[in-house]
């Protein structure tokens, strides 16, 4: 029995709902709008919709998630493609380590080299700002505050 007052469907009490919601405040009118499109899924009962939530949840964990990672291992029955398969993925995942460290490591050379360009450009700066500088006599090399 579905005794829900606004159905799942474009009636134009939805569609007033939907615009009013957008009008006062729009997250309220993209409720109404997923309320429309895919409230027959739910079927108007909280069961229903809580176990189509665990579904979900329990369909993306066997997965392993949206992670490039989580692989699915599961054996197909046939031990060869099975020892084939988790060998190829220890090979990628070795593959995957080196490219790590590769990337680490031109990243560390890479603040190498800017450290030493800025290093180039602060001393070209303190040259250029020493050779600018007009010498006193008798006061000597005085700093103000820089």
């Amino acid at each position: 029995m579905n005794t829900a007052m606004i159905k799942p469907a474009w009636s134009p009490l939805t569609i007033a709902l939907m615009v009013l919601g957008f009008i006062i405040f729009w997250p309220l009118g993209m409720a109404v709008l997923a309320y429309i499109l895919w409230g027959e899924y739910f079927g108007g009962s909280r069961e229903k919709a809580e176990s189509w939530i665990a579904n979900q949840k329990h369909s993306f964990k066997s997965r392993g998630g949206c992670g490039h990672r989580g692989y699915h291992r599961s054996a197909t029955g046939n031990a060869a493609f099975d020892e084939y398969r988790d060998e190829q993925l220890k090979r990628l995942e070795e593959e995957r380590r080196k490219l790590d460290e590769d990337r680490a490591a031109f990243e560390e050379y890479l603040a190498n080299l800017h450290k030493a360009r800025d290093r180039e450009e602060f001393d070209r700066f303190m040259r250029d700002r020493n050779a600018n500088r007009p010498s006193e006599g008798g006061e000597g090399d005085e700093r103000q505050g820089y």
